[in-house]
């Protein structure tokens, strides 16, 4: 149980992420898509218009501040040892930024594939809906500091459940559209 809070630990920069993108949505300011609204060879949108830099700023700074917030608690006993990742030997920029920005760029990888293959924004794409922002994340991170395998499985296992929690926590909270 311990390792699992580990993992969870590990990932709560990209997990917040991941999260702001939604909750920013009402702002108005960098509401501009990351694809410009280009369209691609097949004459479909790179991303598509809810890929925007509002999320991927917003998203990848929140990112940079949990990193903050757990290098401070790294210098408490239980949060370091509760931290896999060795905090003290990197910056919260470059961690936060690694994993907040690596998080983002593969749900936009996972939404560059979905309009090639002609699946619409929001509609199922299992399993790269579940783990899209844990690899994008964990291979970002990995230029800092490689994860054990333990780990990465570990996270792509939780990653299914951890998404249709906070899917439906989501809904719920009248965030998201839809729970899944």
């Amino acid at each position: 149980m311990f390792f699992l809070l580990q993992c969870v630990y590990l990932m709560l920069p990209g997990i917040f992420a991941n999260s702001v993108p939604v909750l920013v949505k009402k702002i108005n300011v960098l509401n501009y898509p990351v694809d410009f609204n280009k369209k691609w060879i097949d004459q479909q949108p790179i991303l598509g218009s809810h890929k925007t830099w509002r999320g991927l700023i917003f998203g990848t700074l929140a990112a940079i501040g949990i990193v903050a917030v757990q290098k401070q608690l790294w210098q408490i006993e239980a949060f370091e040892s509760v931290s896999i990742l060795p905090y003290q030997e990197h910056s919260a920029w470059s961690i936060g930024f690694l994993m907040g920005f690596g998080v983002l760029f593969g749900d936009m990888l996972k939404s560059f594939i979905k309009r090639r293959v002609k699946i619409r924004p929001g509609d199922k794409f299992i399993p790269w809906d579940q783990t899209d922002s844990v690899l994008g994340g964990l291979i970002f991170i990995s230029f800092l500091w490689i994860p054990p395998w333990s780990v990465i499985i570990t996270l792509l296992l939780l990653s299914f459940v951890l998404h249709i929690i906070i899917r439906h926590l989501g809904y719920y909270l009248g965030i998201n559209s839809k729970k899944w």
